[in-house]
């Protein structure tokens, strides 16, 4: 143990005087619980967790770190973990939970440790919906930070454009108020830039009149229907942008756990969210379902609290890797390869996810953003569980599933990218002017680099 660690772990004591939520050290029985989340793998080892409860928690913490020259992590649900803090401070936000709607202005205020399910089930009885994603377990503050392509994409924008106002704690230990009006630059770098400029307490947001949408999926086998990919890409190029889609590709096992319709067969599942009416949703889908017989259609009126039907995705926390691309468009060619790459015959099991972008995330914000390459057609990503041991193959399983589309990307995703990024992966995300502006402030606001964020962008100069 350094003579700095010693140091902290003898401080740490007077920490739990300075806070009102809780402090865990690594000897706490609620430590492991405190540090993990929904990602499982490489989870964050602090020396010390504080369980804040409000604004004033996370600045005690703040002050603290900087003080002991320890960093700092943030961690709400734990599901875009991809670096872990290793000593240090982690501030766990998952007590700040509070959502309060204004259905005369249309907004939420949203804690940092909220969901989407939360803001969802907060803004339904006012005939309100936020700009949420796939997976409403999702931390709604993390998700924002990074831009945040959810089911009402093409008709709504970016999540981070319906931002009002943050709340932010900076390294300084200063409780900030981040408008366009007041904070201008810091404002336009936490909309699509990141965590990495301070801690979020808080953020106001837009809401939209929207209460229900035409959704579910439609399952095909990739054998019986081997043009699912094509057709789809193909269908898309004709769809208003109040259809936001996306197919995802598994192979699914051979297990009495898995629905016997899908057991040992690799599966093409369309996922639809459609703002309209359950009559016109049925018509723009019936080239979909022209393609063959389906193994599953559960397409219908959604309520938007049961969004989460619409992906269906797993709510099972465990270890997991994913590597993402944005293209311009999808080469027909490389689209063919994907289901022999990532198919049931690659080394590791792989999840492809492809989604259709466009519409309003092509359009500029009224309020310029760090929002990086809304010309991008389409987002691709390979995401794979992790056994132990499996990590160096999981990586090479998705080179080679990407290979064929390298030099057709125009950047990548942060929130789609699940693993540890080098700084030129980061600077990917990015329009190289926007990319410097981000360093420059975060040399402005942090300096000594105190806060340990999944996608670092380095200080200037740093």
């Amino acid at each position: 143990m350094s003579g700095a660690t010693r140091e902290l772990s003898t401080a740490i004591a007077s920490l739990s005087d300075r806070v009102r939520g809780p402090v865990f050290t690594p000897d706490a029985a609620e430590y492991d619980a405190e540090r993990t989340g929904f990602q499982l793998l490489g989870p964050h080892r602090p020396a010390a967790i504080v369980g804040a409860t409000d604004a004033r928690d996370v600045r005690a913490a703040v002050e603290f770190a900087a003080a002991h020259g320890a960093r700092v992590a943030v961690q709400a649900g734990g599901h875009g973990l991809n670096a872990a803090l290793e000593g240090g401070v982690l501030i766990g936000t998952r007590r700040m939970s509070d959502v309060r709607v204004d259905p005369r202005a249309r907004t939420a205020w949203v804690e940092a440790g909220a969901n989407w399910q939360e803001v969802i089930d907060a803004a339904a009885p006012h005939g309100l919906a936020p700009l949420s994603g796939s997976s409403p377990g999702v931390g709604a503050v993390s998700y924002t930070l990074g831009g945040g392509v959810g089911l009402m994409a093409r008709r709504h924008g970016f999540a981070s454009d319906h931002v009002r106002r943050f709340d932010l704690v900076t390294a300084d230990g200063h409780l900030r108020r981040v408008t366009p009006e007041e904070e201008p630059d810091l404002f336009w770098a936490l909309r699509g830039g990141g965590g990495n400029f301070g801690v979020v307490t808080g953020m106001e947001i837009g809401l939209v009149p929207v209460t229900a949408l035409y959704g579910g999926g439609l399952y095909f086998d990739v054998e019986q229907v081997p043009g699912v990919l094509e057709s789809w890409r193909r269908w898309t190029a004709g769809v208003p942008d109040e259809l936001t889609s996306a197919v995802a590709m598994l192979p699914f096992p051979d297990l009495p756990v898995v629905p016997e319709e899908l057991r040992g067969r690799h599966v093409a599942q369309i996922q639809i969210a459609y703002l309209g009416s359950e009559e016109e949703g049925s018509r723009l889908v019936e080239p979909l379902r022209a393609l063959g017989p389906s193994l599953r259609d559960t397409l219908r009126m959604l309520p938007f609290i049961e969004s989460s039907k619409v992906f269906d995705e797993p709510d099972r926390a465990h270890a997991y890797r994913s590597s993402n691309l944005l293209l311009p468009d999808l080469d027909p060619e490389a689209l063919a390869a994907l289901p022999k790459l990532a198919g049931p015959s690659a080394p590791v099991m792989c999840v492809v996810g492809i989604r259709h972008l466009g519409g309003a995330l092509a359009r500029p914000p009224k309020t310029a953003s760090a929002v990086g390459h809304r010309d991008a057609g389409y987002s691709l990503g390979v995401l794979s569980p992790v056994a132990p041991g499996e990590e160096d193959l999981v990586r090479a399983t998705h080179l080679d599933a990407l290979e064929p589309w390298w030099g057709k990307e125009i950047g990548r995703s942060l929130n789609f990218s699940f693993g540890p990024l080098d700084e030129e992966q980061v600077r990917s995300a990015f329009a190289p002017r926007d990319y410097r502006r981000l360093t420059e402030l975060k040399a402005r606001h942090d300096p000594h680099a105190l806060f340990h964020s999944n996608h670092p962008v380095p200080p200037a100069g740093g």
